[in-house]
């Protein structure tokens, strides 16, 4: 008998990038070799799903070298779909370096992404219509609109095409102060928010009372359940989401974080335990966050345990090396969720 999550065909739309990072927590000005992997948010979430079983395909645009190849050839090793990707005679790999933190010296990212092959490529010439034609599951972020315009117009014609074609669409807002300014991002990502069903995070978007302050102006980093429930009332209120998510971190050193993370879902606000942890490697962890309510969502968990399966996801990938949180199977996350770390047999 087919399961309903065999039936889910789910595609996401973003930058690929070559991530270069010194060992063993070396700084960039003393290291004399670099480890070589691939990621991007969008690619990280496809990843994570495809691991799972999810039936998942990619859509980019990589320079049409033997370093885009590599990166194509990286995703598809993680069972990740990549016929729609696109290789381009113009532009270059966006890269990005990482300084992996260790104590109290926190991780330190270095965009080098200028005129890569995916923010100079013209997408008004592609029918996203026919990109999309027979998926059931968008993912966005909003790292890519902070790109380019092309990127911008790329947001939104993929965005109306998956209205028209009935898809549904998660966004993540994704804020990246390295690649545009505050209110710029929210100005942008708010046009985006009528065709999105699933939201994580809460900024950066314009979220204005009566008198023209946004409502999340002096929010607490670490809100109380009330602050969030009155928050995520009024996103819903407002742009109707099927389901809101958002993680709060505390950051105890740059090795040991917690983790804990706040769902809309059914006109109610949840609360997940909070999980403690040492931490291998931190990038990625939003998104893996992202693809386990995503995936929980389309299992049809319970909510509880949808946003406890959340969070328990991204801790689980802060323990691997990369972007990709490469979990293979429900079960190990399901046991951290319920707090059981004892060996299995």
């Amino acid at each position: 008998m087919q399961n309903a999550v065999d039936k889910i065909k789910f595609i996401t739309v973003g930058e690929l990038l070559l991530r270069l990072s010194p060992p063993n927590y070396e700084k960039i000005r003393s290291t004399d070799e670099f480890k070589v992997t691939y990621g991007g948010a969008e690619a990280n979430v496809a990843a994570s799903l495809s691991n799972l079983g999810i039936d998942c395909s990619y859509f980019t645009v990589v320079p049409d070298s033997s370093i885009g190849k590599a990166a194509i050839r990286y995703l598809r090793s993680n069972d990740v779909h990549c016929a729609p990707c696109i290789y381009s005679d113009k532009g270059r790999m966006g890269i990005y370096f990482l300084e992996e933190g260790f104590g109290v010296r926190a991780s330190k990212v270095t965009y080098d992404r200028k005129d890569s092959a995916f923010a100079i490529y013209d997408f008004t010439t592609l029918d996203f219509k026919t990109v999309l034609k027979d998926y059931i599951w968008l993912h966005l972020s909003g790292i890519t609109p902070a790109l380019s315009e092309n990127c911008r117009a790329l947001c939104m014609l993929a965005l109306k095409a998956a209205k028209e074609l009935g898809i549904t669409v998660s966004f993540d807002c994704n804020f990246r102060s390295a690649l545009w300014n505050w209110q710029e991002a929210r100005d942008c990502i708010t046009e985006y928010l009528p065709y999105v069903d699933v939201l994580f995070g809460i900024e950066p978007i314009n979220l204005r009372d009566e008198n023209g302050k946004d409502m999340k102006d002096g929010l607490s980093m670490n809100p109380s359940f009330e602050e969030q429930d009155k928050i995520f009332r009024e996103l819903h209120n407002r742009y109707n989401f099927k389901a809101i998510g958002r993680h709060v971190r505390y950051v105890h050193s740059g090795s040991e974080n917690s983790l804990k993370a706040f769902m809309w879902y059914g006109g109610k606000t949840y609360e997940s335990r909070v999980f403690r942890f040492n931490i291998l490697d931190r990038v990625g962890g939003g998104d893996a966050f992202a693809s386990g309510m995503i995936y929980a969502l389309m299992r049809g968990f319970k909510p509880e345990d949808t946003i406890n399966f959340a969070v328990a996801a991204s801790v689980i990938k802060h323990t691997m090396h990369g972007d990709f949180n490469i979990t293979d199977d429900e079960e190990s996350i399901i046991s951290l969720m319920n707090q059981k770390y004892e060996i299995r047999r």
